[in-house]
């Protein structure tokens, strides 16, 4: 790239306050933020950034969905734009940088990009992708989902929340359902900047990840079904403990993970024993057993070997067993273009790296079905996401925006 954009930085100081000013809408109670989708404070976090983008000079559209789109013009007008971002909204216990740093690194490379007065010739949108965590309405990536061609419209209008309410009409009673149809929009490429929320880069003190694939998901409930009876009466031989069919069935999950390492993993989040009584053996117990794995073929055959060995194990233990497929995904692997710039700028930039396979799901796995695609990561402290605790540092932010600057400049071709 030529001058100025060859040597450019981002502004940390700028962007790790702009994180912790929108960290102040929807606080949470240790630290971090309740800023759920579709709600007041999401929209008081929406409203802060679009008067943020207007000062930048960006105008802004809102789609169907909510999605917000910021938009610095290029100098070809028929270009199409490459697009950067990520989501603001939050879990309930969430933390102050899952997602919102990729939002506002965007903002800042406009900033950046006005304060050197660099032009690029296509231009650059920066995005806000609506209902990524998928906690109080799901599935996650519910808005990138639609804007894919991977939900209905009309279907994600009406997800409801524990209350009863819809995404649709909670979308319309904060005034964040825009007229733009969704997924109409030409994308050159499309950026995000996420922290890892894994334990790699930080334990190996890289600076950067390189996202080259996404983690395919697999669920599949499991339902047992045994005998309800008194645990001090009733003797060894004569119990059909659907709590101990359950443990055995998450044991050979473990094994089943474990046989796919490094890469593979699997467990149960979500368990529920019934009736859940002190002195009553288990007469049923409900859970999502939840594989990942970035092939699809390994998803396939963890999926086959829970069914096969979780019917032997039913069977030998007298119970009953059922397998219910309740969601998933198939393997992402992002755009060999857009992954090789983000390399190369975190190799101009002098920045420790490595290749990193995402184990969570991003808006970025359902934009790369529809433009070419790549994912930024830094590190964070232990992992730890989606926890109050959440923590990255600002250093990590600042590399992190720099390569994902970079990425995005080099594919927007800077002119003049």
């Amino acid at each position: 790239m030529s001058d100025p954009a060859a040597n450019m930085k981002i502004d940390a100081d700028r962007l790790w306050n702009a994180i912790h000013e929108m960290a102040e809408i929807g606080p949470g109670v240790a630290g971090g933020n309740n800023r759920q989708t579709v709600t007041d404070e999401d929209g008081e976090g929406r409203k802060l950034f679009q008067k943020w983008c207007e000062a930048a000079g960006l105008t802004m559209g809102v789609d169907e969905m909510g999605d917000m789109f910021a938009r610095r013009e290029g100098t070809d007008p028929d270009a199409p734009p490459v697009y950067v971002g990520s989501h603001l909204d939050t879990q309930p216990t969430g933390g102050r940088y899952d997602g919102v740093l990729g939002v506002l690194a965007g903002l800042e490379i406009i900033r950046t990009l006005n304060d050197l007065n660099v032009r690029t010739k296509h231009p650059i949108v920066v995005t806000n992708w609506t209902n990524e965590e998928g906690t109080r309405f799901a599935p996650a990536m519910l808005a990138s989902g639609v804007y894919a061609g991977v939900h209905d419209l009309d279907w994600a209008y009406g997800r409801e929340d524990a209350e009863g309410k819809t995404f649709g009409d909670e979308l319309q009673r904060i005034g964040w359902k825009g007229d733009e149809k969704v997924g109409e929009r030409r994308m050159h490429a499309f950026f995000e900047l996420h922290i890892e929320q894994g334990p790699i880069l930080e334990a190996e003190e890289k600076d950067v990840g390189v996202v080259t694939h996404g983690q395919g998901l697999s669920w599949t409930q499991v339902t047992v079904t045994g005998k309800e009876s008194h645990t001090g009466s009733t003797p060894m031989p004569m119990r059909r403990n659907a709590g101990l069919g359950m443990a055995r069935i998450l044991d050979l999950v473990d094994q089943i993970a474990w046989s796919h390492k490094p890469d593979a993993v699997g467990a149960a989040g979500h368990i529920d024993i019934y009736p859940n009584s002190r002195n009553v053996i288990p007469g049923k117990a409900v859970f999502t057993v939840d594989f990942r794995s970035p092939e699809l073929e390994v998803i396939q055959d963890m999926e086959q070997r829970l069914r096969d060995g979780g019917q032997k194990i039913a069977d030998e233990m007298g119970l009953e067993v059922e397998f219910e497929k309740v969601g998933g995904f198939d393997p992402v692997k992002f755009d060999e273009g857009c992954v090789t710039a983000v390399r190369n700028a975190a190799q101009r930039l002098g920045y420790s790296h490595r290749e990193i396979v995402s184990g969570a799901g991003h808006d970025a796995c359902w934009i790369n079905r529809i433009a070419p695609t790549a994912m930024v990561m830094c590190p964070c402290v232990d992992g730890l996401s989606h926890n109050e605790a959440e923590e990255i540092s600002k250093e990590w932010a600042e590399k992190g925006a720099n390569v994902l600057m970079h990425a995005v400049v080099e594919t927007a071709e800077v002119v003049g």
